[in-house]
């Protein structure tokens, strides 16, 4: 288990004045609560179980959008990747007012637009409307939320950065079968709106706990500018920058068209094509937690996990083309799933390594999170328009989907290697 790295003395002592960074409970010298460290990845748990676990059922409204509004993959696309590209993008900012030491504020404003857009995607019934409230406002407010809660949780630990802020991305993965376990259960009988309300309740009742339990670490830094121009001039953090967008540029088109996939390619039936959803986010659990211990108890270095991890997952989608039936499929979903998964939560991690001063944490942090908001915007998008391109076949958009991946792995290693010297 994990040791925080609490102080009851002032919250401006830097993480490596404390004194332990082991994943074993704090010694009974500790004055605070042994718990304050674990409580935060509790409430990162949840935060991120209702922003990507949320996201994370975008397959199922994916598909739903286009028969109910008669729109383009491409139309559709748009929705789910505008939401994640407002995680990223207010990164830079929500991660400078976390330094700043407004942290709940920020949290509870972005709590209450994320409930907000869920109740009003409920009763949207027009594109525009989708698009406003479950792109923008939902989008917003997981922004809001999202960076400085992993800012957060990097300031708790040091040696172990990388398992605790995927304890806390795990959330994806379990929010990722709850959430489309609710669709199934109740679009059936209560119908979408309902079915979408109570995810609503569920991000209520998540935002409340959360918001009870966070504390900030690190002392305020009211000075300082939103940017950090002099990082870029460090060229581990320029390399890793780079190699990082292009994974992610086409890393998460699968999330958006597995269920597309199979139901168009495969012709599986509704029911079966749910638990392609239920499988991609499942795997994330030991795919965001295995590959993090690995790094930090054996590897030392996420950024060397990181690495065959993210080319493994290029290779994997070159492997899709030869997918033709539906058990392949679900074998394919689970292993690239795994992968895919570990991506996402060692890049979280590993942004926090290049990072030296805490009282930066939360801008670096962002700043990364901005950048790669770009190639979330835009990856699904491109990969929706050349499937339309390609007559609703997948050949053109996994060839971007491979190329994109596994570049960004070879800058990743160039990263790395720069890292070390």
């Amino acid at each position: 288990m994990m040791e925080s790295v609490d102080d009851k003395k002032t919250e401006a002592i830097p993480i490596s004045e404390s004194a332990s960074e082991s994943l074993s409970p704090p010694s009974s010298s500790t004055s605070l609560s042994p718990w304050t460290g674990y409580l935060q990845i509790l409430a990162g748990h949840l935060m991120i179980f209702d922003t990507f676990g949320y996201i994370g059922s975008w397959g199922l409204f994916q598909s739903y959008y286009i028969s109910a509004l008669g729109r383009s993959q491409s139309d559709v696309s748009w929705i789910g990747s505008l939401q994640i590209f407002l995680i990223y993008f207010v990164g830079t900012f929500s991660g400078r007012v976390l330094d700043a030491g407004y942290l709940r504020t920020t949290l509870a404003v972005g709590c209450s637009l994320q409930i907000i857009g869920i109740f009003t995607t409920a009763s949207a019934t027009a594109y525009w409307q989708i698009l406003l409230s479950q792109g923008i406002c939902v989008g917003l407010g997981d922004g809001l939320i999202f960076c400085p809660m992993i800012s957060l949780i990097s300031t708790y630990y040091e040696k172990d950065r990388a398992l605790a802020v995927s304890f806390a991305a795990a959330g994806a993965a379990t929010g990722g079968m709850v959430f489309p376990s609710i669709a199934r259960q109740l679009i059936p009988t209560l119908g979408e709106p309902w079915a979408v309300r109570v995810m609503g309740f569920v991000f209520t009742f998540n935002s409340v706990i959360a918001l009870i339990v966070v504390r900030p670490k690190v002392a305020p830094r009211k000075s300082g500018a939103f940017i950090e121009w002099e990082a870029f001039k460090e060229l581990p953090y320029l390399l890793y920058a780079i190699g990082i967008f292009l994974s992610l540029w086409g890393l998460y088109f699968a999330y958006f068209y597995i269920s597309i996939f199979g139901s168009k390619i495969l012709h599986v039936p509704a029911a079966p094509s749910f638990y392609l959803i239920i499988a991609i986010n499942g795997i994330g659990l030991p795919g965001r937690i295995f590959p993090a211990y690995l790094a930090t108890r054996v590897v030392g270095n996420a950024l060397y996990v990181l690495t065959p991890i993210t080319f493994s997952a290029g290779v994997l989608l070159y492997l899709w083309k030869y997918v033709t039936s539906y058990n392949g499929f679900l074998a394919w979903i689970i292993v690239y799933g795994f992968f895919a998964n570990a991506v996402q939560s060692l890049f979280v991690g590993s942004v926090g390594s290049l990072t030296k001063d805490p009282q930066k944490m939360g801008v670096r942090v962002g700043m990364i999170f901005t950048i790669i908001s770009f190639a979330c915007l835009t990856g699904p998008p491109i990969a929706g328009a050349l499937i339309d391109l390609d007559n609703g076949n997948f050949l053109y958009a996994q060839i971007f989907g491979i190329t994109s991946v596994v570049c960004g792995s070879a800058v990743l290693l160039a990263a790395a290697i720069a890292s070390k010297r």
